[in-house]
């Protein structure tokens, strides 16, 4: 499912991948694991194709980010992709339940057939009864489950997630793990 072929990448001259290879197939979990300041988050940035590598290659489902423009590469992250970022990106004008859905609207689903998935996940993550609050009514823990619920909703081949519990609780760590 997904091929990361001598993936590297360079910042202001200071190597932070070196020929990375990894190979995933569906259903596989892997946690990257390191200190702070290694490239987790390089890597992970460059497997979502929000940045471009020096030099490798990574290729989901066959499709080879190399040769995709923005286009091709926002549909890939559109249709095939999760992503839970460490800052949660949860938008602060829409309603929880509004951020949950907002992949299956850019997919095209209207706002009757997105709620009931979007609902649905937010009871996974313990969030069903706060669907109508907005962003700045929730805890750093709940808006990373805002985002968790966000990155599952439309069902994708990959979820990349940079520290998806970082900021819960045992019990709601697990939860969302589960």
């Amino acid at each position: 499912m997904l091929e990361i072929d001598a993936l590297s990448r360079s910042f202001s001259g200071r190597q932070v991948l070196a020929e990375v290879s990894l190979r995933l197939a569906p259903g596989d979990y892997v946690a990257i694991v390191g200190e702070s300041g290694v490239g987790k988050s390089t890597l992970l940035n460059l497997i979502a194709g929000l940045d471009r590598p020096d030099s490798g290659r990574v290729v989901l489902d066959g499709a080879d980010y190399t040769t995709l423009d923005e286009d091709g590469l926002t549909r890939l992250r559109r249709d095939r992709l999760g992503f839970v970022f460490q800052a949660f990106h949860v938008l602060p004008h829409l309603t929880v339940l509004q951020n949950v859905a907002l992949p299956l609207w850019l997919q095209g689903v209207d706002n009757a057939a997105a709620e009931a998935p979007a609902r649905a996940l937010l009871e996974a993550v313990g969030l069903g009864e706060r669907a109508g609050s907005w962003p700045r009514e929730l805890s750093g823990g709940e808006m990373q489950r805002v985002a968790i619920a966000r990155a599952l909703v439309h069902g994708p081949r990959l979820v990349l997630a940079d520290e998806p519990t970082g900021n819960l609780d045992p019990a709601n760590g697990a939860r969302v793990l589960a």
